[in-house]
């Protein structure tokens, strides 16, 4: 996660942990659920701002594990909006959104699903140092807006 290193938030005063193996829902939403992690929640957030003063509902869960996997707050949220983006900074051959794709669909939110299963992921190549070429490689929130809306108006 690199590309967290310069990130500035608040940190809380007091003691406090993450738990491991237990998804967060970071925004509630009706039109359709992005699950991303690591700095594509950031993304993934602003990206659903945009969105929304558009009058599309995006609901964003953060695994913040991926083994384990708390999945079904996943599923639970795929079955309420019926369409599910998936967004990794990790190439897409390989990567993690087509194991998060297969529980999906393997689940019973598939009975629910509107519109494909729909993955944004990084390029099919390491992904470079350079700020410039990395810029070009891994997802960035254009490219989530783009992504989200097409799926929101079915043209996927």
């Amino acid at each position: 996660q690199k590309l967290l290193y310069k990130t500035r938030g608040p940190v809380p005063e007091e003691d406090y942990t993450v738990p491991l193996g237990k998804a967060d829902i970071k925004r509630a939403g009706r039109d359709l659920t992005i699950v991303a992690t690591g700095v594509m929640v950031a993304r993934a957030l602003e990206a659903a701002e945009q969105l929304a003063r558009e009058g599309i509902e995006v609901e964003i869960v953060d695994p913040r594990t991926l083994k384990p996997l708390d999945a079904e707050p996943i599923i639970q949220s795929v079955s309420k909006t019926g369409r599910v983006l998936i967004v990794h900074e990790a190439a897409r051959t390989g990567g993690y959104g087509g194991e998060l794709a297969a529980i999906i669909a393997e689940s019973e939110a598939f009975d629910y699903l509107d519109a494909p299963i729909v993955r944004l992921a990084g390029r099919d190549m390491p992904i470079p140092y350079n700020r410039t070429l990395e810029y070009h490689t891994v997802p960035q929130v254009e490219n989530i807006v783009e992504a989200a809306r097409q799926l929101a108006q079915g043209r996927v």
